[in-house]
């Protein structure tokens, strides 16, 4: 142990979309682009941001949910090729775009730096085939990565207390998807939407995890209060560890009103030439049924809280990324110093993000890690970033406590994902939980045929309980989509049960596979 280290900075992000998957179909789905956006400008961002790391020889550690559904789609030969034709169609976009703008000079540099950013994506992309999963391996295997999992279709389990088989299958789900896809077995689980509830622990032990992480108040409501408060872990039972949220560094980057990304020298994430341009000269570009999308390429920074935008100068918002990687680090570094001088040992301090937020929402957000990543390293030796098994590791004493349901969201206790505009949901899911524990039951020894209709059920029951309809109600957008996705999960598990005493349709059965071809290797004994 380093004993100059004042505190442990756990830097985590969470890496997660639902499984939006529709061959086959006249029209285009948009929400396919949900992914497309998050490989051009979060995934590939960050693999640059550590490849950067590595070639300068500096020490890093962070810790990254691959959630099961987006693992899967990862790797998905369809998708892949739907990313294929995304980013070629950019490519094209952007050639149009430099000769759109040659009389304009600085519109013409920032359409130049557009289009080869979008040809260093696909060179990167067609590195691996297509297969994300395997450019992110080499940092896990070299141990700068630590990646987790999650429930399987990301469900908010604290909601079904009453039915374990949900915790089981969808626990169960999350693990096996991980192996198969990432070649080992995950240390920790990011708990959907930080949900955690009492009894979870058990579950958690049964299929082998050792952490989670919790919002802050999940840590600071235990019993007995825990004299660190969130910044030492805490064990919950079963020899697993809860994590909790540190507000401060989180503030300084989620803030409305004072966090880094709004800072006005930043891209402004709203205007983007698929919303600006006249609609004539942007609709070959936007494969969307006649609706303007966004397309990535956006010329304008924040400037300030009017509607008037001033051009974009990445040269700018490099200056900014690094004056807030030195705020952030000279922040950490007090905070350290003085939770070492009050608690007489390293502090834990967690910083959890959704992943989405660096590259995605924050354009300039994978270069502040990449700075502060170097700033921690060559600038400072008070604090270290630490995987969070590290951490605990280096810790004189680490106190038991029993812990309250808690979230992290909107008031704290599931407030977002369950209210007025989603409680509709629940009655469903509920019933057919313990449907789907009964059939199996009832036809676990069945035929074979039945127990592919089981595995069919079971893909169905996982997707229609999945934490992200319930949200898009709640945020208002692209309701019709979430409700659509519940009701037709609803209706195909529904349909495929009758053909369990009743004629079967493989034409069903088989679309259903098909389409919702997630986790090949369900079982329905997880149902159980």
């Amino acid at each position: 142990m380093n004993h100059s280290i004042k505190g442990h900075l756990v830097f985590v992000l969470h890496a997660h979309l639902p499984f939006v998957r529709h061959p086959g179909y006249d029209t285009p789905f948009i929400e396919e682009n949900w992914l497309n956006e998050a490989i051009l400008e979060t995934y590939i961002p960050l693999i640059r941001v550590f490849r950067n790391l590595k070639k300068e020889s500096v020490r890093f550690r962070i810790t990254m949910s691959f959630t099961p559904t987006l693992s899967q789609m990862l790797v998905d030969p369809y998708l892949q090729n739907q990313f294929r034709k995304y980013i070629k169609n950019l490519i094209s976009l952007a050639n149009h775009e430099t000769k759109r703008t040659k009389s304009d000079p600085h519109l013409h540099y920032l359409a130049t730096r557009y289009l080869e950013h979008f040809l260093d994506t696909e060179s990167i992309f067609e590195e691996s085939n297509g297969d994300l999963t395997k450019l992110f391996l080499p940092f896990i295997e070299s141990g700068e990565l630590e990646a987790m999992t999650s429930p399987a279709t990301h469900a908010f389990l604290p909601f079904y207390d009453s039915e374990k088989s949900v915790f089981r299958s969808q626990l169960k789900n999350g693990r096996r998807t991980f192996r198969r896809i990432w070649g080992r077995d995950p240390k920790g689980i990011w708990l959907s939407e930080c949900g955690y509830t009492e009894s979870l622990e058990e579950e958690l032990d049964r299929e082998g995890f050792r952490y989670f992480f919790v919002d802050t108040h999940g840590i600071t409501h235990a019993s007995p209060r825990p004299k660190f408060g969130v910044y030492a872990p805490v064990e919950v039972g079963y020899g697993v560890f809860a994590f909790g949220r540190d507000p401060e560094s989180s503030k300084q980057v989620w803030s409305s009103i004072d966090g880094y990304p709004g800072d006005f020298r930043y891209r402004e994430y709203y205007r983007d030439i698929g919303h600006d341009l006249p609609w004539e000269d942007i609709s070959p570009y936007l494969h969307s049924n006649g609706i303007r999308i966004n397309t990535s390429i956006k010329y304008y920074r924040i400037t300030g809280k009017t509607g008037d935008k001033a051009y974009y100068h990445p040269d700018w918002a490099m200056e900014a990324c690094g004056n807030h990687a030195e705020d952030f680090l000279r922040n950490r570094i007090k905070q350290a110093e003085h939770l070492f001088a009050t608690n007489k040992q390293p502090s834990v301090v967690v910083s959890p993000y959704d992943a989405e937020l660096y590259g995605h929402w924050w354009y300039e957000g994978p270069q502040f890690i990449e700075f502060l990543f170097k700033k921690i390293h060559f600038n400072q030796n008070t604090i270290q970033l630490s995987h969070p098994l590290e951490a605990a590791r280096v810790l004189p004493r680490i106190q038991s406590v029993e812990m309250k349901m808690s979230s992290w969201g909107e008031n704290g206790y599931g407030d977002v994902w369950l209210n007025e505009t989603n409680d509709w949901i629940y009655p469903l899911i509920h019933d057919l939980s313990i449907r789907m524990h009964k059939r199996v039951h009832e036809f676990g020894s069945g035929t074979e045929t039945q127990i592919r209709i089981l595995k069919q059920m079971g893909r169905e029951l996982l997707l229609l309980q999945s934490s992200d309809w319930a949200f898009i109600m709640k945020t208002g957008t692209m309701v019709e989509y979430a409700v659509r996705r519940t009701n037709v999960h609803t209706n195909l598990f529904l349909t495929l049960e009758a053909m369990l005493t009743g004629p079967i349709d493989l034409t069903i059965l088989e679309a259903a596979e098909a389409e919702n071809n997630a986790f090949p290797d369900i079982r329905p004994e997880d149902f159980r």
